[in-house]
């Protein structure tokens, strides 16, 4: 998987995730502390959130920060 797949991949899994616990792209900037332009860049796959920017998604969504790499789960 090149660079721009896994950004893509990473981003709509980031979305799936955030959509179950029903929020908003608002709402979980708000909650990672990043606005909702970088949260709609992240999603689309258009730039590569930092690790530490990854673990507060994770802690706010609830889960556990290895669940936004399970690319599996991914509809087609």
């Amino acid at each position: 998987m090149n660079k721009k797949d896994f950004q893509i991949s990473l981003g709509k899994r980031i979305r799936q995730l955030r959509e179950e616990k029903n929020l908003s792209q608002t709402e979980l900037g708000n909650l990672c502390e990043i606005d909702r332009s970088n949260m709609n860049r992240i999603e689309a796959g258009n730039t590569n959130p930092s690790s530490y920017l990854l673990y507060m998604m994770a802690e706010k969504l609830q889960i556990e920060a290895s669940e936004l790499l399970n690319f599996k789960t991914l509809p087609k």
